[in-house]
């Protein structure tokens, strides 16, 4: 993968947005898959993942023998059909750059919202606040590490 290029063409991506809302004064946000497939290329690149097929149920990428489920967010939250074995949550800025929300154990976040209802769509959702105060409570050797 091209370490230059890729973060390029996010921050491109971005660009053609804001000139498309400046021309119609209407929202362009890339929402959807499109948001979730930007946050899985992200931790591949970024953390060394090895993606696994599309729509693989509760795992997008794996790292060795573990399991991860990435989350990517321009928003408030992020929502869940099933609990995670590992979960990276990544919020997309413009510019092509992120921020980690969390990066743990998916049990610890599944917990906070198992105990919900299950609303039509089949998705829980949570916070990103919540899920930085959950982050702060994760060790590091239980972190998956950042390579670039």
């Amino acid at each position: 993968m091209d370490t230059v290029r890729f973060p390029a063409l996010i921050a491109q991506l971005y660009d053609v947005v804001a000139e498309l809302e400046a021309m119609f004064q209407r929202p362009f946000t890339p929402d959807g898959h499109m948001v979730g497939s930007i946050g899985e290329a992200l931790a591949k690149h970024y953390y060394g993942l090895t993606l696994t097929p599309c729509s693989t149920k509760g795992c997008d990428a794996t790292l060795g023998d573990k399991r991860i489920e990435i989350k990517a967010t321009q928003g408030a939250s992020v929502a869940f059909r099933c609990a995670p074995e590992h979960l990276l949550v990544l919020k997309l800025h413009r510019d092509g750059t992120f921020d980690e929300i969390y990066n743990g154990d998916g049990a610890r976040v599944w917990a906070t919202i198992a105990h919900k209802p299950m609303p039509m769509n089949g998705q829980l959702s949570v916070s990103i606040s919540a899920l930085k105060r959950l982050n702060d409570t994760v060790v590091d050797n239980e972190r998956i590490p950042r390579i670039i």
